[in-house]
């Protein structure tokens, strides 16, 4: 008995799912429904499933792959140094920079890597060494640190 889609039917349902994935909604979860509508279509391929089969196995796939998919997510965020943005920030607490640009009225300028953030502190002039203390929405509070 023919299955109710076959393999190009779960095929193109799948590269939908991905497409959709890709174009439309970001974030994992349409390009693991993909890959299980795809699988689906390879097991029609050596295995004629009914409709009901399909649906079953189908749901059993998403059920697997999603799963999957979320641990590969946790996996990859412990390999990044399992830190969000805002744990991130904790992390710079303590650390030593040197002023990008001086603190004058409050406010000034630190390279950290790649960017640039503002920071609040005494007025300090340009390449004094600082650490920070504090974190204030987008701005780091920071005191002056010994050269030692």
């Amino acid at each position: 008995m023919m299955g109710a889609l076959g393999f190009w039917g779960w095929l193109g349902l799948g590269l939908l799912l991905i497409a959709g994935e890709l174009l439309l909604v970001p974030g994992g979860f349409l390009l693991w429904v993909g890959i299980a509508a795809i699988l689906v279509g390879l097991v029609e391929t050596v295995l004629p499933l009914g409709w009901v089969a399909e649906l079953v196995l189908f749901a059993a796939l998403c059920l697997v792959a999603v799963v999957g998919g979320l641990r590969i997510a946790r996996a990859r965020t412990k390999e990044v140094g399992g830190l969000q943005l805002n744990d991130r920030l904790e992390g710079l607490r303590g650390q030593v920079f040197h002023l990008d640009s001086a603190i004058s009225d409050g406010y000034g300028r630190i390279r950290v890597h790649d960017s640039v953030w503002r920071v609040h502190g005494p007025d300090l002039p340009a390449g004094a060494p600082v650490r920070v203390i504090g974190i204030e929405g987008a701005t780091l509070v920071v005191e002056p640190a010994s050269h030692g």
